[in-house]
């Protein structure tokens, strides 16, 4: 075909160069090509076989990945759905916001209903206050309201208000700052707060406990009192007096001074009846007497009306 071309091209061809062909000429010329192009089937055709092709689509292994991604996708929907389900139920967000609770820039979460509430942790630092006409209400069914922050926690409970802490603790007033009770003691004394007349503890380590000039210091317990120095016991007062439903118990490596008028009560000492005899029975009865100097000693009481003097006094002539 390209020969036969050549061929009429030559023809065309003279000397003085190729020969213009006129439109009619053109027109058949094309519709020749396109007839002998038209009925050419295997033009430009090569056998290949198909095996040898490069396959597309996600086939055997990839396959089976593929399908259970889009399974564990399809899941993560499911479980998505519930989720948001859930928390339109319980919080009601609806198209104007949250219906229980307001969030604002500050960081302030407000709670707008009777909020049903367990274990709340805070992220870092967290402020607990109402509104400022409005009483906040903390309720707890059966169980204590427990504040904690640290070592330091804050349990108020139906007999009781009880706070501990590792570290000390301090109350201020926030408007003025200034520090209404704090256990910081080496900064300053231990001070009750204003209007708190006594203080009910367990133990207390201090180095020493006063009252103010104008009013007694009372030590009240239940059960057993016991008052133990490393360095000593120093009792000082206009008046001091014990009063005891048992026994009292007076400890010391070295000595017990008792400066000033020592008074003993008689009225739950033991005594006999005005029948007895002295030496009679088991009774082995003492007189408790005391030296100028505060040592105190014991006297075995032979006959009545008996003195403190004896040939072994520890006072010498003093008594």
């Amino acid at each position: 075909m390209r020969a036969a071309a050549a061929a009429a091209a030559g023809e065309q061809q003279s000397s003085n160069g190729p020969v213009k062909k006129s439109m009619r000429e053109k027109a058949v010329e094309r519709r020749n090509v396109n007839k002998e192009h038209n009925s050419n089937f295997k033009a430009g055709y090569i056998p290949i076989d198909e095996d040898r092709l490069h396959k597309t689509g996600l086939r055997g292994r990839k396959g089976n990945l593929a399908i259970c991604v889009i399974i564990l996708l399809f899941i993560l929907a499911v479980i998505n759905l519930i989720i948001t389900l859930v928390i339109w139920a319980v919080i009601r967000i609806g198209p104007n916001g949250c219906d229980s609770m307001e969030f604002h820039e500050s960081g302030l979460l407000r709670f707008k209903q009777v909020s049903d509430m367990g274990v709340i942790h805070p992220l870092y630092k967290s402020t607990v206050g109402g509104r400022r006409n409005e009483n906040l209400v903390i309720t707890g069914n059966n169980q204590p309201i427990v504040f904690q922050q640290g070592t330091t926690k804050l349990s108020v409970e139906n007999n009781k208000t009880s706070i501990t802490s590792d570290i000390g603790m301090q109350f201020f007033d926030p408007r003025t700052q200034n520090i209404l009770f704090s256990t910081d003691y080496e900064t300053h004394e231990f001070h009750l707060p204003s209007g708190v007349k006594s203080l009910n503890v367990q133990k207390a380590s201090t180095e020493r406990i006063t009252s103010n000039a104008t009013s007694d210091l009372n030590i009240k317990v239940d059960g057993r009192a016991i008052v133990r120095g490393n360095e000593g016991v120093f009792i000082m007062g206009k008046t001091i007096e014990f009063h005891m439903g048992g026994n009292m118990e007076l400890k010391a490596e070295n000595s017990i001074i008792l400066n000033g008028s020592v008074m003993v009560s008689t009225t739950r000492l033991p005594s006999s009846s005005s029948g007895d005899q002295l030496g009679s029975g088991d009774w082995v009865r003492y007189k408790l007497c005391m030296c100028a100097d505060g040592t105190l000693f014991k006297v075995q009481v032979t006959s009545q009306n008996m003195g403190c003097q004896i040939s072994d006094n520890p006072c010498g002539s003093t008594h």
